[in-house]
């Protein structure tokens, strides 16, 4: 575990100013290209989804990194994908919830039909900064009276204390700041 950690933590970088001044934007565009390291975050999420919650029933993924990493441990775990986008992206009857992120402010939306009374949902991105996403993406998962077990993020920002704003969803990130 701790090579695929180190692995992945080596193809994360830094762009400081970006997509606005005081941000610093952690880019996981070098983990994508990289084959080992896309398998070391996959492998990971699955050990750890197995031994955790093995009830499963869906993975949702947030626009638009959660659709990298979402549908490749879906199909390991032989369960479904379906996406959470921002407003005005998905046809027919959606649900939406507006959030703030650290920098700016958008609503999320999914199909109605995405996601059905009773399923148990893992909801994945690939970053947890304030929390505003995930938290969005668990309210839209709730009121489609789904269950949402926890959340998979390969990066958290721990120093913006983005998990207290999820209170009692559990986070499993990779790779801490």
């Amino acid at each position: 575990m701790a090579e695929k950690l180190d692995l992945i933590s080596k193809r994360i970088r830094t762009f400081h100013d970006f997509p606005t001044k005081g941000i610093p934007f952690k880019d996981i565009c070098l983990i994508l290209k990289d084959p080992k390291a896309l398998a070391a975050v996959t492998d990971l999420f699955e050990e750890h989804v197995r031994r955790t919650y093995p009830q499963v029933d869906l993975i949702v993924g947030i626009d638009a990194r959660g659709f990298l990493f979402g549908p490749l441990l879906a199909q390991r775990l032989g369960v479904g994908f379906a996406p959470i986008r921002k407003k005005g992206k998905l046809p027919g009857p959606t649900l939406s919830v507006a959030y703030s992120l650290e920098y700016a402010t958008a609503e999320a939306e999914m199909q109605e039909d995405a996601v059905s009374a009773g399923e148990k949902v893992l909801i994945i991105d690939d970053l947890l900064a304030t929390g505003g996403t995930l938290y969005a993406a668990c309210e839209l998962i709730k009121r489609q009276k789904a269950e949402v077990l926890g959340c998979l993020v390969v990066i958290e920002l721990k120093y913006l204390n983005g998990s207290e704003k999820l209170r009692s969803t559990p986070v499993f990130s990779l790779i801490q700041y």
